[in-house]
């Protein structure tokens, strides 16, 4: 094969590939990096990573050579927990919110989430995909390539499958992957209150129809209290489980539900958020698969505690970091903005949060064969940032540290 692009003379080459844990570091810091590195492309896959001089042999006289300037590159990052597809916008709360007013006042006076889903359930197909487009320019511009996308603000069979074709047909008209998550249980509308089992049974009846038409590989439920319970949410999982649904987890987030058992219990690919996060759920989580998905940008942005990220990773639980990005708790789609806050915050290292949205964001969505890391083999999905070293793009934050952005091989983004 030939290579059809070059990258060379990489300052620091995060691969991300994973490496032996020493027993004096993290167990969240072993991932690659090179020195004067390069990478070899063909197509939209990588086809050789090293460090030093590149191969002569590996030059062909079509080869495309790039001089990275002696700057970063990581692997194409991955944002694995977002409401990307929603209608409206939530400014007109926001004064409310940092007033004091609590959230159920602002519910109760129909606004909140509720809201939201009036303005997904009266905006169009072609209106939510407007406006998912532009987010997923906004977050190409800082370096994600992959993007989870739930459902959840419709409420109702029709918004909900809405939601779920817009997931699909974003897939094919923008560069940014997406991956569609099922998340019919996100709130419990107002006509149901009074009957949550005939709601409950309305979710697990669209099972079988997004299975069939292929809209969603996950489900998600929102395991909360005063949303649905934990024997509520176990109910629904299983019954994604007998459809093939791989399975994720809104849990504790803001109190205990034992959200993160049920994650463990279940096998789930992930747990997501985890402020409230008891000491039985740190044990259960340490004693499985699932990736602790965190995302400091809510705590941010409602003035919450923080997830216990130091204590999680201690115990060796593998963590990964999103952004949430929603109009109501975490209205941005900048990463990056949250890999600062996860460094400032959470006192996570800068090897902890990069493998945080690269690799582990990978596993928390079945996808590290193909993407997470710059390995031969893997898809050429990765980021140029214009700085020197990754402490820097953590150190100097509220600014965007992307230069170019490839996926796939392709040029998608330059400053």
């Amino acid at each position: 094969m030939n290579a059809d692009l070059i990258i060379y003379n990489i300052g620091q080459l995060v691969t991300g590939k994973e490496l032996p844990i020493i027993a004096s570091e993290s167990p969240m810091e072993n991932i690659e990096i090179l020195k004067n590195g390069y990478i070899v492309i063909c197509g939209s896959e990588i086809m050789a990573v090293g460090s030093g001089d590149v191969p002569s042999k590996l030059i062909k006289f079509t080869t495309k050579l790039i001089d990275a300037e002696g700057c970063v590159v990581t692997p194409g990052m991955i944002d694995s927990h977002t409401h990307l597809v929603h209608g409206g916008s939530r400014e007109n709360e926001f004064v409310e919110k940092i007033s004091g007013v609590s959230y159920l006042e602002i519910l109760e006076k129909g606004g909140g989430i509720l809201s939201t889903v009036k303005a997904t359930q009266d905006s169009t197909e072609a209106e939510l995909i407007a406006r998912a487009k532009k987010s997923l320019k906004i977050m190409i511009s800082y370096g994600v390539t992959t993007v989870e996308s739930k459902s959840g603000y419709g409420l109702d069979s029709e918004t909900e499958l809405k939601q779920l074709r817009v997931n699909e047909i974003l897939n094919h008209e923008q560069e940014v992957e997406i991956i569609s998550t099922f998340m019919g249980a996100h709130a419990l509308p107002e006509e149901y209150k009074d009957n949550r089992d005939e709601f409950i049974q309305s979710v697990i009846d669209l099972l079988p129809i997004i299975k069939e038409r292929n809209l969603a590989e996950f489900f998600d439920v929102f395991c909360e209290e005063g949303v649905f319970s934990t024997e509520e949410s176990r109910k629904m999982f299983l019954e994604a489980q007998k459809y093939g649904f791989k399975l994720r987890i809104h849990a504790d987030e803001i109190k205990n539900t034992k959200g993160a058992e049920l994650a463990a219990e279940l096998e789930m690919y992930s747990a997501d958020h985890l402020m409230a996060i008891s000491e039985e759920g740190i044990k259960s989580l340490k004693n499985s698969n699932v990736i602790a998905n965190l995302l400091p940008g809510t705590s941010f942005s409602l003035g919450k505690e923080y997830a216990p990220a130091r204590k999680m990773i201690d115990a060796g639980i593998q963590v990964a970091l999103s952004t949430d990005y929603n109009p109501g708790s975490c209205p941005t789609e900048n990463l990056q903005l949250i890999m600062q806050i996860a460094a400032l915050k959470l006192k996570m290292t800068p090897k902890e949060i990069f493998k945080a949205v690269t690799i582990n964001a990978a596993k928390s969505l079945g996808r590290e064969k193909r993407i997470g890391s710059l390995e031969e083999g893997k898809k050429a999905d990765f980021v140029m940032f214009d700085a020197k070293n990754i402490e820097y793009i953590l150190y100097h934050f509220g600014t965007n540290h992307t230069n170019k952005v490839f996926k796939n091989g392709c040029l998608v983004y330059k400053r």
